[in-house]
């Protein structure tokens, strides 16, 4: 992720207010990036209120906050998003509206501190102006509810030169605190690099899908990157500063390296063979952002204002962050270190937060009764096995990412290259955890909209069609072994939508059935393993 990109991808339209109280938080359940940098800076304990705590820097900050013993309030549209957390009963959780300023005063009263962390991905005609008016709106809300702080972060950029549009976004906002009565700390970052940030997804991608890298001129750019629990030790520790403070800190690891570079000491880091990166004349963003939607999981809506920050050097220009916040104990973590992290954590499936999970929401399946008057295109199937459900379950609950969706892999694979070339998820996206899923989370092209732990796992599809989709994957106990039920579910949207459905339906005549069949025989294996091994062995992979 970069602090140019969404630090939380939806900005926040959401219903009156709805409260529920905190418990004492342990920080038993907090992960070593982030246990491993240097506590925040200690002061008086502070009541904060953080906006964009489903995203993927402000879900990781919360618990910081927690350890540094402030009382916290999230503010969320959808707090069904940050149900999995560990930390989630802990705070005070208001689900409200950024753009409601009245909703938002009541919000922010009784609150010292007030983090910023949103910034949508979108485009189009009135942006900026969009941008801007909900920063307005959430300054003037701070002002009446008598805040003392707020902090945001923004992106690092030079001065004197034209920026993207959602660099001059970032620019702008900060602005509009800087400019209000409360007093405003805006920190500026580059990339920031961390498991499941869509900076290092990038970097990721790039350096592992050829030796031999034709790129845009743009990877001569000198960047200066920051590790991600730098940028969280920076955050958490803003709350705890005493005095008037309004003004911007640039914040980087004090390393400047070009954007090859970055990739070529990736490739050395995550083992691979030195990476020849050529620098090509492509002066385009869009073209080069087409490119780097084809090869990494980036989406192209995001690829493009991500490859646009990238047009112009990222380095510090001051360090005055120095004189109010000391360095973390050990110093500012170096690029390469934080890349080893990061695939640490990515390697254990510890990723607490990624880019992809901090997506915006959409209408979620109809309930039968609601299904009059629309054409609804079904495919069921079931298959019994005998083998316990939850071993069933294991492998619906680890399906897609590396372990595949067990049937086929070269037409979903096909599948997913063409949802790329129409500018959608693609199967690069993954899942952050290879064995356990929560609401709001991606799994490849699909997003899960409901999970009833060994029962029940709906998807909603991201994937680029004339419809909305939806897959269903239960388990149900049957005499001696279990039922498994899938069913595939497509609104198709006018002729468009039913020519599409009868297009695919060949191939779902074959998918389907070998799906239903080889989820229940990987349970039967997963099941065999277990009792030879005497203890609880992984789902193995689909394809």
């Amino acid at each position: 992720m970069s602090a140019n990109e969404s630090t939380n991808a939806a900005t926040n339209q959401q219903d009156p207010q709805a409260v529920t109280r905190p418990q004492k938080f342990t920080g038993q359940d907090q992960q070593p990036e982030e246990l491993d940098a240097g506590a925040p800076l200690k002061g008086e304990s502070r009541t904060v209120l953080v906006t964009g705590a489903s995203g993927y820097i402000g879900g990781r900050l919360v618990p910081k906050l927690l350890e540094a013993g402030h009382t916290v309030k999230v503010l969320v549209r959808s707090p069904e998003k940050i149900a999995g957390n560990p930390w989630r009963d802990q705070v005070e959780v208001i689900e409200s509206s950024l753009d409601d300023g009245d909703a938002l005063q009541k919000a922010l009263t009784g609150v010292d501190v007030f983090y910023y962390l949103v910034h949508s991905m979108a485009a189009g005609s009135g942006f900026e102006e969009k941008e801007q008016a909900m920063a307005r709106t959430a300054a003037t809300a701070a002002e009446a509810a008598g805040v003392r702080r707020i902090v945001y972060l923004g992106g690092l950029h030079p001065t004197g030169v034209e920026l993207s549009t959602h660099m001059r976004s970032r620019e702008a906002v900060g602005q509009v605190f800087i400019d209000n009565s409360v007093d405003a700390i805006v920190f500026q970052a580059g990339v920031v690099i961390g498991s499941g940030s869509a900076s290092f997804e990038m970097i990721r991608h790039l350096s592992e899908t050829l030796p031999l890298m034709p790129a845009p001129s743009w990877v001569r750019n000198r960047i200066e990157a920051i590790a991600v629990r730098d940028v969280l030790y920076y955050l958490a520790s803003a709350a705890s500063l005493d005095g008037t403070i309004n003004r911007t800190f640039d914040i980087g690891c004090r390393q400047v390296l070009t954007y090859a570079g970055m990739m070529q000491q990736y490739a050395a880091e995550a083992g691979l063979p030195y990476r020849v990166v050529m620098a090509l004349p492509i002066p385009a963003p869009k073209l080069a952002g087409l490119w780097v939607a084809l090869t990494t999981p980036i989406p192209l809506s995001m690829a493009v204002p991500l490859v646009q920050s990238l047009q112009h050097d990222a380095v510090s220009d001051e360090h005055d962050i120095d004189k109010y916040i000391p360095q973390p104990d050990g110093g500012l973590t170096n690029y390469r270190t934080a890349v080893g992290l990061a695939l640490g954590r990515e390697r254990d499936g510890q990723v607490t937060t990624t880019w992809a999970n901090a997506g915006a929401s959409s209408d979620p399946l109809p309930s039968d009764p609601e299904w009059a008057g629309h054409k609804v295109y079904m495919d069921e199937r079931t298959f019994h096995g005998d083998v316990d459900p939850a071993h069933v379950w294991t492998i619906i609950e680890g399906i897609g990412g590396q372990n595949g969706w067990y049937s086929l892999p070269l037409a979903w694979r096909i599948r997913g290259w063409m949802d790329k070339l129409q500018g959608g998820a693609g199967l690069l996206r993954g899942r952050r955890h290879p064995g356990t899923l929560a609401v709001g989370e991606v799994v490849d092209w699909w997003r899960v909209e409901e999970i009833d732990r060994g029962k029940l796992l709906r998807l909603r599809a991201e994937m680029r069609a004339p419809g909305r989709a939806w897959l269903e994957l239960s388990v149900e106990p049957e005499g001696n072994g279990s039922r498994y039920r899938q069913r595939a579910i497509f609104f198709p949207k006018g002729l468009s939508g039913r020519l599409y459905w009868l297009a695919v339906l060949p191939f779902h005549s074959f998918i389907f059935p070998a799906m239903s069949r080889n989820i229940t025989n990987a349970a039967k294996e997963l099941a065999e393993k277990e009792a030879s091994s005497g203890g609880k062995a992984r789902a193995t992979k689909g394809n």
